[in-house]
């Protein structure tokens, strides 16, 4: 049996970054994201709600970070959030930000 996707037991990045999208990936427009969950930031831009607060906390993780986290819409999740991959350096800085060791290759 394979390990769990690391991603389902961190969230770290779901509490680091902000994240900023095209309107066209709202579920109004035609795309995935539902637009309950994202705010606007200029006419084609939307961000996801909480990712601009602090603390910070994307509005669709559900779980604690570094635990038992999941994004709540990880099938309809924004670019930004699909183009981060686990062990980038993005991931790595987001795990460092709470406190957990990079992940190991895999």
């Amino acid at each position: 049996m394979s390990d769990p996707h690391p991603c389902l037991s961190c969230g770290a990045c779901c509490a680091a970054f902000r994240v900023d999208f095209a309107v066209h990936e709202l579920d109004e427009m035609g795309g995935s994201v539902p637009a309950g969950l994202a705010v606007e930031v200029s006419g084609s831009t939307w961000r996801m709600r909480g990712t601009d607060h602090v603390p910070m906390r994307c509005a669709a993780l559900m779980g604690k970070v570094g635990e038992n986290a999941a994004c709540g819409i990880y099938e309809w999740r924004p670019n930004p959030c699909r183009e981060l991959e686990p062990g980038s350096h993005g991931c790595e800085k987001a795990r460092a930000r709470h406190g957990l060791p990079p992940l190991p290759a895999f």
